[in-house]
């Protein structure tokens, strides 16, 4: 790079798919250049390894700053998957491996609906509702943080991917034994993907990725939205927990923002019809807005904050801490 500029931010997002890692400009959050990794970062007793995290991070970082001729990293913010419960040992091992490697004291470390939030509403009071397999809400006022929801599939992501799939093989279910609030459409996609019907405790109960076998069927329902009314009423129940969470999570000052981020909402209109009617009744006051980035641009961005003293998103001991930056 011929064009010069202060220094450098790190920005990573860590999820149950894997690593993405990207450097940019520390002024302007610009990105240079990403690498990704299909290898999630392990979770052992200690929680997320921090052994395991900066095995990948530290050389592909090497590896970006060679690309762009090795100028300083003065910031860097990492989202990861399970941080709230699962990371201390990353709070505890990250701020001095990094400041080894790279001089750099100005570190966050967040949840991952943390860098969710930053990527799709930047520094704006609001909520964000990240949806997929599971779902979460986080709002805030720039004060403090609101959550809502992100339970688990047993105790709650109520309108996430595995609730809807969840919701249509109990349909289908009902079907088969003859029950009232069955669906025969339901029925035969659940068979075609999964075989007959009473093998499917056996298909699904042993299995260590339920909450993702569930949410594969997520799309089926979907699908039988337009022609089906079980499938129809699913989707509308699940609009409605949404919108019951982004409204536990929203400040409630009028003109507050709320957007959908992952890959729950790419179901389309049905799931988002219901959830925008359900939205405008619960959240009058807000105002629904297309994400601006996803949870590695929010990442960039809390970086990008951090290097030049402009970050207003609040502190939190488990969603949002900082190191370097006047923080413990």
């Amino acid at each position: 790079m011929n064009e010069p500029f202060e220094g450098l931010v790190v920005g990573v997002d860590s999820g149950g798919s894997g690593l993405r890692i990207a450097l940019a400009e520390a002024a302007s959050g610009a990105v240079l250049e990403t690498v990704s990794s299909r290898e999630p970062v392990r979770t052992g007793p200690g929680g997320i390894s921090a052994g395991h995290f900066l095995e990948q991070v530290l050389p592909a970082v090497a590896a970006l700053r060679e690309r762009v001729g090795a100028p300083p990293v003065v910031a860097v913010a990492v989202g990861a998957a399970g941080m709230a419960t699962l990371g201390d040992e990353l709070r505890a091992g990250l701020p001095g491996a990094f400041a080894e490697a790279w001089g750099v004291r100005r570190l966050a470390l967040a949840a991952d609906a943390v860098t969710a939030y930053a990527g799709a509403l930047g520094q704006r009071a609001g909520a964000v509702v990240a949806g997929g397999t599971g779902l979460i809400a986080l709002g805030t006022d720039l004060t403090s943080w609101r959550r809502a929801d992100g339970w688990g599939h047993l105790l709650g992501d109520c309108g996430s991917g595995a609730w809807i799939g969840r919701a249509g093989l109990e349909a289908a279910m009902r079907a088969h034994d003859g029950r009232r609030g069955g669906s025969a459409a339901l029925l035969t996609r659940a068979e075609k993907l999964f075989g007959p019907a009473a093998g499917l405790p056996g298909v699904l109960y042993p299995r260590t990725d339920r909450p993702a076998v569930l949410a594969s069927f997520a799309p089926e329902v979907g699908r039988c939205a337009a022609t089906d009314p079980v499938a129809a009423g699913i989707l509308a129940r699940a609009g409605a927990h949404i919108a019951e969470a982004a409204e536990a999570a929203c400040p409630a000052e009028p003109g507050a923002l709320v957007a959908l981020t992952g890959g729950l909402f790419k179901m389309g209109d049905p799931l988002l019809v219901p959830l925008r009617a359900a939205l405008g009744e619960l959240l009058p006051q807000a105002r629904t807005v297309e994400p601006a980035g996803d949870p590695l641009a929010g990442a960039v961005a809390l970086a990008s904050a951090l290097a030049t003293g402009t970050l207003r998103l609040p502190e939190d001991p488990s969603l949002l801490r900082l190191f370097g930056v006047g923080a413990g």
